[in-house]
């Protein structure tokens, strides 16, 4: 089964690396220094390459850790209680403020936040929908929730990035769910999501992407031409003028919506990632040395129309407003979204 194969094989793998890198790291370091001055940016081998070092390092210390969690919980057989779920939150706010300490150190990467963020002292659930674009976009918006505002995040992510093992050990042991953006015939996503969203309390934040995936210009486009082939001509004519966001697929934030009564919904933009689109890009603006700028809206739930149409184009309306947000406050040398 492929869930073995990530936690017997890659799992360890990881751990075997890391060891593995930190006993020759005085190489990596010798051949990192040598290319520098022919690299353009300041120590740019070397910034990415402690960056990344570092990463591996946290990602195997917790793996490490949730190991001996699991043998503690009896072998796995408590590990999903309350008790050992929160000391799971704990680990990953812990690992999560100190990798991105250090990231934006060495990157000189500044995240800063506009609009009525959520309340560090929370009295009611949220819903968060954020646009997905840039690496790493989601792992900003968890740290922001959790380090900044005190919020317990249950996320809806792509099954690919349970590829990574301590992404998939982490999230199968808190509220979360692997899903893929185009499932087989007969797999109900609307219920699994519906679940997950079933229950929230006070601090938890219900996170999802309603566009599927990162932005690419090809993605984009996709995502009119399946409004076309759904008959959806006037949807597919709104999604054409927004260059910036792809058009979302308002099936599993409807199903949280109904899942999660008291809940209100925030809206989130950035910008500042966007335009990484490939490997090359994402070598290229390394070391960042940029501003990540994070745009919230808060929207109660009071203020949220009833009926499905009707919501459908109430999240369009937003992604429109999203869309003109991120074309006023992206740096002006980035490309659109055009195809």
């Amino acid at each position: 089964m492929i869930w073995v194969l990530r936690r017997c094989v890659i799992a360890p793998a990881v751990v075997a690396l890391a060891v593995f890198i930190w006993f020759t790291l005085p190489l990596w370091l010798i051949g990192a220094a040598a290319i520098s001055p022919i690299v353009p940016g300041w120590l740019r081998p070397l910034r990415v390459m402690w960056v990344a070092i570092f990463y591996l390092t946290c990602e195997a210390l917790l793996l490490v850790v949730m190991l001996g969690l699991w043998l503690a919980s009896g072998f796995g057989w408590r590990v999903r209680s309350p008790y050992f779920e929160g000391i799971h939150y704990d680990l990953v706010q812990g690992t999560m403020w100190v990798f991105f300490r250090e990231a934006r150190r060495v990157l000189r990467l500044r995240i800063e936040t506009e609009g009525p963020t959520p309340v560090a002292h929370p009295v009611r659930p949220i819903l968060v929908c954020c646009r997905h674009a840039g690496p790493g976009d989601s792992f900003v918006l968890i740290h922001t929730l959790m380090a900044w505002y005190a919020r317990e995040p249950r996320v809806v992510l792509k099954d690919t990035l349970a590829w990574d093992p301590m992404i998939d050990v982490v999230l199968n042991r808190i509220p979360a769910r692997f899903i893929t953006p185009n499932p087989r015939p007969g797999a109900d996503l609307e219920r699994q999501i519906a679940d997950l969203a079933t229950g929230l309390d006070e601090n938890d934040a219900f996170v999802i992407f309603p566009e599927g995936g990162n932005f690419t210009p090809a993605r984009r486009q996709r995502a009119i031409d399946r409004l076309r082939r759904l008959g959806m001509e006037r949807m597919a004519q709104r999604a054409e003028q927004m260059i910036h966001v792809i058009a979302p697929r308002p099936g599993g934030f409807l199903a949280a919506l109904d899942a999660a009564p008291g809940a209100d919904v925030v809206l989130v933009a950035h910008t500042g990632l966007d335009h990484l689109l490939t490997v090359g890009d994402v070598w290229r603006e390394l070391p960042m040395d940029k501003r990540i700028v994070m745009r919230w809206w808060q929207v109660p739930r009071e203020e949220i129309p009833a009926g499905r149409e009707a919501r459908i184009e109430w999240l369009f309306g937003w992604w429109e407003r999203i869309d003109a947000w991120i074309d006023e406050n992206r740096p002006a040398d980035h490309p659109t979204g055009r195809s």
